[in-house]
């Protein structure tokens, strides 16, 4: 967590930096903040619309351990199910079962239900 924090504090001092290296404004830099900050918002609290489902793509290729070729086991009270990774989209994550279908969850329920990486698909050497 604190490798975190350090990582965030010394990105926003370097954009602090660079912006006064480029001679920006500090209107300029107030709209760029309050534009990106309302896209952010809007995509997080509309739970169900695209915006969420780009907004949680992105959160996943970033910041989650997922890849093509993982298997995962979505723990769902109600459905739980099991799948390899075959696919992943801005909108959707696409698995195969083992009785071979094809199951396409949309990324903003990736980021509500816990799911369980049971095989990954990392190249050692």
């Amino acid at each position: 967590m604190i490798i975190k924090v350090l990582n965030l504090l010394s990105f926003i001092t370097l954009t602090i930096i660079l912006s006064a290296i480029w001679g920006l404004n500090q209107s300029e830099i107030a709209v760029f903040v309050g534009t990106v900050i309302t896209a952010l918002g809007i995509a997080f609290f509309a739970q169900w619309s695209l915006l969420s489902n780009i907004t949680s793509s992105l959160l996943l290729f970033f910041n989650h351990p997922l890849k093509i070729g993982d298997t995962l086991k979505v723990l769902d009270k109600d459905y739980p199910f099991e799948g390899e990774v075959t696919d992943l989209t801005y909108f959707f994550i696409h698995l195969k079962t083992k009785e071979g279908e094809v199951i396409t969850i949309p990324n903003s329920l990736v980021l509500q239900k816990s799911i369980s990486i049971i095989e990954t698909t990392d190249f050692k050497q």
